[in-house]
């Protein structure tokens, strides 16, 4: 009798090593908010989306420029007819016998649905305006970020809303509806099947389409068009797309399930705490090396160290500061200096909202205070972005993980120059030189009080802050910077509403062009361009939109490259803001764990390349 319970305890301990290396656990910190490829515009979320759908073309590897198929059979060119009409015609082979994880075969009809449903989805604060505005038609030479917009101008009324009975989603009357059906079928016309293949019609050349469709773009990714339907999306239909268009999360059908065409198939979600993956064994590339993935979401890094060090995760999470604690463990692998596709600035505020501001002090240039347009003065802003030390601030704060930025290109993308404009360094000699300067001296003699904010929590930026401080003090004792912090909500609130005479705040990459960053930071109407105040919104309409429009009327690599080093020279020359850092990023695991690689656009980590 004991030895059959040694023998079976044998065989226990073998399933049970054998359930590990067919497992592979990552530990993080993040939490997903939905599995609908739609709502998604989180890492966390994208990357549960990343291992349950596909998209029509994935990057090669670790490149950011090369495609490699995926749904489609092909990626289109130029060369061999597949994109035709100077760019604005896509034709995508799809490829054929794929299962979605209920057993659906894959047509060309889920893809355009896919697309379709993403643009009418158009959840507020979510993803959609990138597939809006390379497949709707521009109003008045710009952009169309949302179908809502062609719907009003169709039924010329001033807000969306009043296309509708007070309240509802019902069409206020029959010119109403007629201006909704007609806007839906603009975009419907765009899109042509012909056999297997989808024809993608776009009104204008859009030289970023192709990373808008790439894998890691959720919003892009392809879902089951009738098994969406049997569960409450959108029925597909023109009549009544408006229905289903913004929902919020608890009501949108699709959040909390799946019928993707990836390498895995959800097991099992237990919100706010882990998600199981299982291998999909029906998946066209073949099955995934494991047999599990598990997101587990552990707050304490104390945990996720022991956990990793005990074999119980093969990959964490670990934040910058504690980098040294993991980096000479027994059996654990750490590979750094991964440039990320981030800008971080701090902003210049060049008419700062005075009313009941208590950051800008007196609100006049008389010791006590600044005035509104105080950084609308180039003089000043030169001065500042000569104060900053950069290296100090990279070296002693970021622990050295960080590249110098010398405009909102990271390196690694299509227009950075390392030479070109140079960066500002830290040279207190010529801060000195513009201070006195500007104002004509007056601002040297008078000196200045004003209040720098921060979001709390934020450790890197509060430093900064203090840096500022610090060295403006050391210039003149007379420049007095006070430092204060507001929780993200209200920092939020204030930067939205112009107080803020400096702000931090960074841009990650949507897509891999520069285009998604300097429309953000340069345009008159960009993220951040457009709260940086009236003089500076004239300044770039007269300077910046005009090479950033130009930039996405050519699909010339070269010529786009040149465009986007003339807006960051142009940006250098006024002293557009303070470019701190582009972060370097890291990623730790078990020496055990195989197949891993860094793509700077993927959500996460990739189970699908994974063995053990």
């Amino acid at each position: 009798m004991k030895k059959i319970v040694v023998v079976l305890a044998a065989f226990l301990l073998i399933g049970a090593m054998v359930g590990m290396a067919s497992t592979v656990v990552e530990e993080t910190i993040g939490t997903i908010a939905t599995l609908d490829p739609a709502w998604g515009y989180d890492t966390s979320s994208g990357e549960a989306i990343w291992q349950l759908y596909d998209n029509l073309i994935q990057y090669k590897g670790s490149s950011l420029t090369e495609f490699l198929p995926m749904i489609s059979t092909n990626i289109p060119n130029a060369k061999d007819g597949t994109i035709l009409d100077n760019g604005k015609t896509y034709i995508f082979h799809i490829r054929q016998g794929v299962y979605f994880h209920n057993g659906d075969i894959l047509t060309p009809e889920d893809v355009k649905y896919s697309f379709e449903r993403t643009i009418i989805f158009d959840r507020a604060g979510g993803p959609t305006w990138m597939l809006a505005e390379p497949l709707l038609e521009e109003i008045n030479g710009s952009y169309v970020d949302s179908l809502t917009q062609w719907a009003k101008k169709l039924a010329g009324v001033k807000s969306y809303s009043d296309l509708f009975l007070k309240g509802t989603k019902t069409p206020k009357n029959v010119q109403s509806r007629k201006a909704l059906i007609d806007a839906f079928n603009m975009l419907d016309k765009e899109f042509e099947i012909k056999g297997n293949d989808l024809i993608i019609h776009l009104p204008h050349a859009y030289p970023p389409f192709l990373f808008i469709l790439a894998h890691g773009a959720n919003w892009s990714a392809i879902i089951d068009r009738k098994w969406a339907i049997e569960n409450g999306a959108w029925d597909g239909k023109a009549n009544d797309w408006w229905i289903y268009h913004n929902p919020t999360r608890e009501k949108d059908p699709l959040y909390s399930i799946e019928d993707g065409s990836g390498p895995f198939t959800l097991d099992r979600w237990t919100k706010g705490r882990e998600i199981v993956f299982k291998r999909f064994d029906e998946y066209w590339g073949g099955p995934a090396k494991i047999e599990y993935g598990v997101i587990r979401r552990v707050t304490e890094f104390t945990t996720r160290k022991l956990d990793l060090m005990r074999g119980n995760a093969d990959t964490i999470y670990v934040p910058q500061q504690y980098m040294s604690q993991v980096e000479n463990l027994s059996g654990v692998t750490v590979i750094k200096n991964l440039p990320e596709l981030v800008i971080d600035n701090i902003f210049f505020n060049w008419n700062i909202n005075s009313k009941g501001n208590p950051y800008i002090g007196s609100g006049k240039l008389d010791g006590k205070g600044i005035p509104s347009n105080f950084f609308s003065n180039i003089d000043v802003r030169k001065a500042f972005a000569y104060l900053f030390p950069y290296k100090t601030y990279i070296k002693q704060v970021l622990n050295g993980q960080a590249l110098t930025p010398n405009g909102c290109i990271p390196k690694g993308m299509l227009g950075y120059d390392s030479k070109v404009p140079p960066t500002y360094h830290q040279d207190l000699a010529k801060a000195t030189e513009y201070f006195k300067k500007a104002y004509n001296g007056e601002l040297w003699n008078k000196g200045f009080k004003m209040t720098i904010v921060y979001n709390s929590g934020n450790v890197a930026r509060r430093t900064s802050c203090e840096m500022i401080k610090a060295f403006a003090r050391r210039i003149n004792p007379k420049f007095k910077v006070d430092i204060s912090s507001e929780l993200w909500a209200s920092f939020l609130d204030d930067y939205l509403a112009g107080k803020l005479p400096l702000f931090s705040l960074g841009w990650l990459a949507d897509y891999p062009d520069p285009y998604d960053f300097a429309q953000p930071y340069y345009g008159s109407n960009g993220a951040y361009g457009s709260t940086l105040g009236k003089n500076y919104i004239a300044w770039a309409k007269k300077n910046m939109d005009g090479l950033i429009n130009e930039s996405m009327k050519t699909t010339d690599p070269e010529k786009r490259a040149a465009i986007y080093k003339e807006l960051n020279v142009k940006a250098y020359d006024i002293a557009y803001g303070i470019w701190t850092d582009q972060p370097l990023g890291h990623h730790v695991q078990r020496n055990d764990l195989k197949g891993w690689y860094y793509n700077a656009m993927r959500p996460g980590i990739d189970f699908y390349s994974l063995s053990k």
